[in-house]
């Protein structure tokens, strides 16, 4: 059963406690040293993601003043909180370097080239970002049993949800405009997911590896461990069904339909099975068979 999570204030970090973290609780864990050292990495990153954004975005001054006023400091704000969890818990870890080779890096790579191709899909590809993060950290939020990890996991899991709704919001205004098919946001769906185990979760993986074991050359079978492991805490801890209605809700289905396609995804426990369900409802859909649609769900 799912713990229900308190609504945070903005500005939460200052009410954290890294005084009253119980160590021992955690720091025999390495699923979670690397859940949360890699987190840490992306999340204090933000900065070089929100200046992409609104170069994107330029001209549309709504979205370029909440990302410059809101979204990036509430980013930053999870990068720190992170970080100063995993400097109580693990002191012996030098972040500093370890996120200054991570940064050289992943600086070069984030780029306007990952942008989509129009504004209004880009808000689709940051829904399905804040669905993973939202969800993740709700997952660790379920994992832990730790109370000060919990808070700040709970926080930055309803920090994500609530983004994710200020870019849903921001996608259907673009898109009134735009007026994408729903075929356009399934790919775009799918292209972002594609890119999640790819991008900056790999980079900060390998050079948390490094510098916590100097001694161990890194290899691609130690992160693909690692997603092994973390697929067996989600099987427990992730909220799949919450991720499906998330995933699912940019494409504007019939509500009878979207909810039949989000409780596939949950019932199947894969993200994957919103293409197979999403996909094969929307052609039926397009080819005016929309009894057969929802069969499909």
């Amino acid at each position: 059963m799912e713990t229900p999570l308190v609504m945070p204030e903005r500005a939460w970090l200052k009410s954290i406690d890294f005084g009253a973290v119980d160590a021992a609780q955690v720091s025999q864990d390495p699923l979670l040293f690397s859940l949360l050292a890699t987190a840490s990495f992306t999340e204090t990153t933000s900065h070089v993601y929100t200046r992409n954004l609104v170069e994107y975005y330029t001209g549309e001054s709504e979205i370029v003043r909440w990302l410059k006023e809101e979204w990036e400091p509430e980013e930053l704000q999870h990068g720190r909180a992170l970080r100063s969890y995993v400097q109580t818990v693990w002191p012996d870890f030098d972040w500093e370097r370890a996120y200054a080779a991570f940064f050289a890096e992943y600086s070069r790579h984030c780029s306007m080239d990952g942008m989509q191709p129009t504004r209004a899909l880009e808000m689709v590809a940051r829904c399905v970002v804040e669905t993973g993060t939202s969800t993740y950290y709700r997952a660790v939020h379920e994992y832990v049993g730790e109370p000060v990890l919990r808070q700040i996991a709970a926080n930055i899991s309803r920090d994500e949800a609530r983004h994710y709704s200020h870019f849903y919001n921001f996608f259907r205004g673009l898109d009134e405009r735009e007026k994408n098919s729903r075929t356009a946001i399934l790919r775009t769906i799918f292209r972002r997911l594609a890119m999640i185990r790819k991008d900056d979760g790999y980079i900060a993986f390998r050079h948390v590896f490094k510098v916590r074991f100097p001694e161990t050359p890194f290899t691609n079978a130690h992160y693909i461990r690692f997603n092994d492991q973390m697929r067996s805490m989600y099987r427990t801890f992730y909220p799949f069904p919450m991720a499906s209605r998330m995933l699912v809700r940019p494409l504007g289905l019939p509500p009878r339909l979207e909810r039949a396609a989000a409780a596939a995804v949950a019932r199947g426990g894969n993200v994957v099975a919103l293409g197979m369900v999403a996909s094969t409802a929307i052609t039926l859909m397009l080819e005016g068979e929309p009894d057969a649609a929802m069969a499909a769900a």
